[in-house]
């Protein structure tokens, strides 16, 4: 996981800027997939919290893809922010 610190220091950045800006929402889509992570490290079998996860994940892959195309310097830089792998698929 990324070290709290590294969050709150992207967070307050994203803060002032604007809050429904792509790169945002990806990183809110990183903190609740990641908590849902952990979460599901110990409960194996709450299948609605896999549900969820898995449509937060689609959820961030179409954002990706969306910046992706329309600004790839802003892509590369969001993504190795964050430490997300780079999709295979666009």
């Amino acid at each position: 996981m990324v070290k709290n610190s590294f969050i709150s220091v992207i967070f307050q950045e994203k803060k002032e800027e604007n809050c429904g800006s792509v790169e945002f929402q990806v990183f809110r889509f990183t903190n609740k997939i990641r908590r849902l992570t952990s979460h599901l490290e110990l409960h194996r079998k709450d299948y609605l919290s896999q549900r969820g996860l898995r449509k937060i994940l689609e959820k961030r892959q179409r954002l990706l893809v969306y910046l992706s195309k329309k600004n790839r310097v802003r892509y590369k830089e969001l993504i190795s922010q964050l430490n997300i792998r780079e999709s295979k698929k666009r």
